[in-house]
């Protein structure tokens, strides 16, 4: 069965096997991060609201939930800023009571400086916020934020949430060549972190096609440094396992479910639709590269296919 805002089940470096769900539509954040997988931010708001109808939302989780029993995480994510969503608590509860999965919400903690967030977060079994700067300078550089948003605010809105929580509390650091791995901003985030005080602090890499061009990935020696300094892990640069893309009516639209959340490697889409014959998968990115809804891009040696905004219904 295809969902409209549930989609997986997804293999996940960090929650294992994970159902996402899909709050917000299509690039609105209130973030234009450099290194974002799906591109440029297209409506950048610092509001919150209902873009989709809260009941339709539950529905889906409940029939998704209902077909995927092997599961470890119902992860609230998706095509921008989750905390966006004004029925965000109100979702995480219910669906809370429908099954005893437990509830990750993967955030850039941007909101939680605001009283009502963080009280709607602690529903949740585990909170995976990111933290890319420590800084006013670096965060203007690497996260590129609605203009509302202050850092400062940010990361004293994160300890608050620490000490509120009764769950989980990971933090990523998204690291960009030449943008925040120097040994000063580095440090800067190591204050904010021991503030903070996150359960786990995860150190993340631009290893999918970026928004800007220009974003790599940092040497040796930055990531040697960073993770002393940060005391943090490195995340796997490839995720494993299968990805759930049962009752699709063709292999276009299982893609175009897959590649609508997160560019895809041609190698892990071969692998996903290995039921069909090669040549059927070819002809299928040959055809989506073609109509315009996809894009094929080469990044760090590797083929990927990405999702192009507006050319996909639905």
């Amino acid at each position: 069965m295809e969902f409209k805002y549930a989609f997986g089940p997804v293999p996940s470096r960090r929650l294992g096997r994970s159902l996402g769900v899909n709050v917000v539509p299509f690039k609105t954040c209130n973030y234009s991060c450099v290194y974002c997988q799906l591109g440029r931010t297209t409506c950048m708001t610092n509001e919150r609201a209902d873009f989709f109808p809260p009941e339709d939302i539950l529905s889906e989780v409940r029939e998704a939930l209902s077909l995927n029993p092997e599961l470890d995480y119902l992860t609230f994510t998706g095509e921008g800023e989750p905390t966006l969503c004004r029925s965000l608590g109100w979702l995480i509860s219910r669906s809370k009571e429908i099954s005893p999965v437990p509830v990750a919400v993967l955030t850039n903690g941007s909101l939680l400086y605001r009283e009502d967030v963080r009280e709607e977060l602690k529903l949740a079994d585990l909170v995976m916020p990111s933290l890319d700067a420590g800084d006013r300078e670096t965060f203007r550089k690497v996260n590129r934020p609605h203009r509302e948003l202050r850092i400062g605010a940010i990361i004293d809105g994160m300890a608050e949430f620490k000490k509120e929580f009764g769950g989980k509390l990971w933090v990523e650091v998204m690291l960009v060549s030449g943008v925040n791995d120097s040994e000063e901003s580095l440090k800067a985030i190591r204050k904010a972190l021991e503030g903070i005080r996150p359960d786990r602090t995860f150190i993340n890499l631009p290893v999918r096609p970026p928004a800007e061009p220009w974003v790599r990935v940092p040497d040796e020696d930055a990531l040697v440094r960073a993770q002393v300094l940060l005391g943090a892990e490195l995340l796997p640069h490839e995720e494993e396992g299968e990805f759930g893309v049962e009752g699709f009516p063709s292999p276009v639209d299982a893609i175009l479910h897959i590649i609508r959340r997160h560019p895809m490697r041609e190698r892990h889409i071969l692998e996903t639709l290995s039921h069909l014959s090669p040549d059927e998968v070819s002809e299928g990115l040959d055809s989506l590269v073609r109509s315009g809804r996809a894009k094929r891009i080469t990044y760090q040696g590797q083929t990927f296919y990405a999702y192009v905004e507006g050319r996909y219904g639905g």
